[in-house]
């Protein structure tokens, strides 16, 4: 009897675009992934000891930071890292593409499906909070109102006529349009309510004042009414964002192709500059930009607890009231306990001033966070939550149903 001829089937070869997909959603990057945002996580608690909270969050999971070397007591490490923000976006790929698109699919799997999801939503949510929260802070001192916040770190220029000693509208020109005029590069910017247009150039995110007769310009920086403006030196250790003072040089531009002499505009300036068109003032100033709140907060009684024989805060106690239409709402704000009204949160900081005594006059500092994800993280762990409580009731029905099946074989 001839021996039948055997047909053997070989496996296709995996094309460029499927070798890529199964990269990318493969459980090896999702386990890479997670060990780097472990030791990035683990570098920047010890890093911040030093550097502080914002400096050290900037380097490590800000977008614009590709790649790190991370810094403990001073000395670098010499361990290339990449930043955390795209660390967070290959495993938010990764999630969709292997915990949704590639996972097996049936009603056993649907708790799976559920979990990867409320992690999903929660990465999502890190990038909506990066890209568009805004923070900024409110001192009131005790029994006094505010009804606005000082963004930390945004410096803008306002221009507005002076009128019985008063501002009028106030023209606002953003940092964002500002920031990229370094060196020699300028830009006009103009103000059709205004009998003027403004020029701005020379831009600098941290630096001073200085008087042309008590210190020669280094760089040879143009002077304009005796004083130029100096770039802080970078410190030894980074600074708090917020401390920074930025500065430009500015000129004003008549409708007649007038032109002022240039002048400076500073954060770290007391005054505005002041310019006098025929019978008018106006007031050209530099500062961190303000943004109203939808409210009134008046501080009625600030209380602070400290640890025995420390000056370490135990707790900081606001007792605020909102004020808003003519009603009025008593609030306590506190340490871990802020107050979340209107899609702003309202943390408390700090307070002053420092070494304040009995019987002196205290404020309050609160934390003003408006961060449209700011209840995502909250809604994606209920999210994982259910799916890890679907995932378990399944395979729990399955064993019951399993093991009286058993017994009715036996």
């Amino acid at each position: 009897m001839e021996p039948s001829d055997t047909q053997t089937y070989s496996k296709a070869p995996r094309s460029l675009p499927g070798k890529i997909f199964d990269v990318l959603s493969g459980f090896g990057l999702a386990t890479i992934t997670m060990l780097l945002l472990g030791l990035l996580t683990w570098f920047a608690t010890l890093e911040q000891i030093d550097n502080g909270l914002y400096p050290t969050l900037t380097k490590y999971f800000d977008w614009k930071s590709v790649f790190l070397l991370p810094e403990i007591n001073g000395k670098m490490v010499p361990l290339p890292l990449p930043g955390g923000y795209w660390v967070c976006a290959v495993l938010l790929l990764n999630l969709i593409l292997g915990g949704i698109i590639r996972i097996r699919k049936g009603w056993r799997h649907y708790g799976n499906l559920i979990a990867h999801f409320g992690i999903i939503f929660m990465l999502a949510g890190g990038g909506v909070s990066h890209h568009f929260s805004e923070r900024g802070n409110m001192a009131v001192g005790q029994g006094d109102s505010s009804n606005a916040a000082e963004d930390y770190f945004e410096y803008v220029v306002e221009v507005s006529e002076i009128k019985d000693g008063k501002a009028g509208t106030v023209h606002v020109i953003r940092g964002k349009d500002i920031e990229d005029l370094e060196g020699a590069k300028s830009r006009v910017f103009r103000m059709p309510d205004m009998p003027f247009d403004i020029e701005l150039t020379g831009y600098l995110k941290n630096t001073v004042p200085v008087s042309a007769s008590e210190r020669a310009p280094d760089r040879q920086q143009f002077i304009a009414d005796g004083y130029f403006l100096m770039e802080k030196p970078k410190p030894a250790k980074a600074e708090e964002a917020e401390r920074f003072t930025a500065g430009c040089y500015a000129r004003i531009l008549q409708r007649d192709g007038t032109k002022s002499d240039p002048f400076i505009l500073a954060g770290a300036s007391f005054h505005p500059f002041s310019y006098r068109l025929d019978d008018r003032v106006f007031a050209v100033d530099m500062r961190k930009r303000l943004w109203p709140m939808p409210f009134t907060l008046r501080l009625d009684k600030f209380t602070a607890a400290f640890h025995p024989g420390t000056m370490r805060p135990a707790k900081f106690v606001s007792n605020v009231t909102r004020i808003e239409n003519g009603g009025e709402a008593k609030v306590t704000i506190q340490m871990n306990e802020p107050m979340r009204y209107e899609g702003l949160t309202f943390f408390q900081a700090s307070y002053g001033p420092p070494g304040a005594g009995p019987g002196d006059k205290m404020y309050s500092v609160f934390e003003i966070v408006r961060n449209p994800a700011d209840k995502w993280p909250e809604y994606s762990l209920w999210i994982v939550t259910f799916g890890m409580a679907v995932t378990f009731l399944i395979k729990l029905g399955t064993f019951l149903a399993a093991g009286s099946r058993k017994k009715r074989h036996v």
